[in-house]
């Protein structure tokens, strides 16, 4: 640490007296910067904060035949200076005010030189505005005391450096480690004697089995402003106060490719050596990071190649090579989520990876043309849709399945995806869609157009000749195509109604004695029974 009046107090050698010692014991612990000395009436244009100030008072009036000066011969008058710019009483109060304002930490003064004694008016002004005053006696040279600071910022300086270096070379010992990351973190931690954090791509807390935690009565706002970051997308670095703790905030990774962030607390701001010691090791975690991420774009490549084994009924590998990579795949019955991307997020895919990991392989994604697909069992679900909507992804969600129904499941959850996204909703379920059976999930895909437009020719023709072959046709399946029974509830003959529907099949072009274009006609009718209903 540099100096503080204290330390020069105590030095034999300076002999130095407090003049005015009823100030706080951490006043006169202030660290000094350093020590300028100065005549001046106004010398605080040539000083910075955190100085001391020594003078010899040529500009204060000498005590004197005439107390401060009025009408007394002065080191002003003796120097030629004109009389009335010789201070009195409130031109100490102004001098000394002046200097507190400016932040100086001490004010040496120098008897028997000019003056035989301080001042009472200088004493008595840095009493009120509470700066120290510090009594230097003649056989002290100014510069005996500007050495002392110097040795000592000297020596700051030494140490400062030499720490640096030792810090420097044990983290990158640490670098070193099998346990690269938690290695460099804890070092950091240790070297700061603060906490250090790790947040994923998710913005989620990373424990480290050596790390301090963050303090729980600010761990959801540290949290919180972590996730701000990384939804920013953009690297970034913040210093932040949080219920009176300063905190760093890095994130890490690549813009648009962002993989966690970095939280160091600590209970004052870094200075530059400290500076350089973060920096080193964000610059080691981000390489880190981006060496882990290469590894997982292969392991999502191995991924799709899984899934494209699970759809060709190829459980039996695809089982030993996630048993290997992952632990495991999803326990039956499983649900399968698909979110149509162009490109999924990265942040998304990193995590669904760590997801991935929490779960030993019990929730797998893969990524499949523009589709991003996860497989997971009911328990692990809710987790997977609040990741997915956390990221603003549209979600279609197959019913329950086997992992050999695998292949019907991801159709049905596409169909469900596309259903959402013309929904404007955010999840649309498969079972959803089929509650009305085939002809419901039918008139989900805006069969209605399709069926109207096949029996067209059929109304117009009503319309034109003034006859009700469509609603004989509509009676007629109403009755499963019985004949007699619906014949009687018409109040025609038997024949009758055949011709009906003979000519209905001819208008339309369809043989109705088919089954497959009676089904076709049976469907086309249900549609538009439903369109006048809706």
């Amino acid at each position: 640490m540099p100096p503080s009046l204290n330390i020069l107090l105590r030095s034999r050698s300076l002999k130095l007296r407090l003049v005015v010692p009823d100030l706080g014991a951490s006043q006169l612990e202030e660290p000094i910067n350093w020590v300028h000395s100065s005549d001046l009436e106004d010398p605080t244009p040539f000083l910075d904060p955190g100085q001391l100030l020594l003078t010899d008072g040529t500009q204060f009036p000498v005590a004197g035949v005439g107390g401060d000066g009025a009408g007394t011969t002065t080191a002003e008058q003796a120097s030629g200076r004109p009389p009335w710019k010789v201070p009195n009483g409130q031109g100490y109060e102004e001098y000394v005010r002046r200097l507190v304002d400016h932040g100086i930490v001490g004010l040496g003064f120098a008897t028997q030189v000019i003056h035989g004694t301080l001042p009472p008016g200088l004493e008595e002004a840095c009493r009120n505005q509470g700066l120290p005053l510090v009594e230097v006696p003649d056989r002290t040279p100014f510069i005996a005391i500007i050495r002392m600071v110097a040795d000592y910022l000297a020596r700051e300086e030494h140490a400062r450096a030499e720490w640096s270096l030792q810090a420097q070379r044990a983290i990158s010992r640490a670098a070193l480690r099998p346990d690269g990351l938690t290695s460099i973190l804890g070092e950091l931690e240790r070297q700061l004697h603060s906490w250090v954090a790790l947040y994923d791509a998710a913005g989620n807390y990373v424990r480290m089995p050596r790390n301090r935690p963050v303090p729980a009565n600010i761990a959801a706002r540290v949290s919180q402003r972590v996730r701000d970051a990384l939804d920013l997308g953009t690297r970034s670095a913040s210093h932040l106060d949080i219920e009176g703790q300063s905190v760093t905030l890095q994130t890490l990774g690549r813009k648009g490719s962002l993989r966690g962030a970095l939280v160091l607390g600590a209970i004052e701001p870094l200075d530059p050596a400290r500076a350089d010691i973060v920096n080193s090791v964000i610059g080691l975690a981000s390489l880190a990071l981006e060496q882990a991420r290469t590894l997982d774009t292969a392991r999502r490549h191995l991924r799709a190649g899984v899934f494209e084994q699970l759809l060709a009924g190829s459980t039996d590998l695809a089982l030993r090579t996630a048993r290997q990579v992952w632990g495991q795949l999803p326990r039956e019955p499983l649900l399968v989520t698909a979110s149509r991307q162009e490109s999924p997020a990265p942040n998304l895919l990193e995590a669904l990876e760590l997801l991935s990991d929490d779960y030993r392989g019990a929730v797998f994604y893969a990524v499949r043309g523009d589709l991003l697909i996860v497989l997971a069992a009911r328990a692990h679900h809710d987790k997977v849709l609040a990741l997915l909507e956390r990221h603003s992804a549209v979600c279609g969600v197959s019913a329950e399945t086997a992992m050999s129904g695998l292949a019907d499941a991801l159709e049905e959850a596409t169909r469900a995806v596309f259903r959402a996204a013309e929904l404007g909703r955010t999840v649309v379920t498969f079972p959803e869609l089929s509650d009305g059976g085939m002809l419901g999930l039918l008139r989900e895909e805006k069969a209605g157009p399709v069926a109207r437009g096949l029996l067209q020719p059929l109304i117009a023709h009503d319309a034109a000749e003034q006859t009700e072959l469509l609603e004989t046709v509509r009676e007629w399946f109403a009755n499963n195509c019985v004949w007699d029974k619906t014949a009687r509830l018409l109040g025609v003959h038997r024949h009758t109604l055949r011709n009906r529907i003979d000519a209905a099949g001819g208008i339309l072009g369809l043989n109705l004695d088919g089954m497959r274009d009676r089904l076709e006609v049976f469907a086309a009718v249900q549609f538009l029974e439903r369109r006048k209903t809706e």
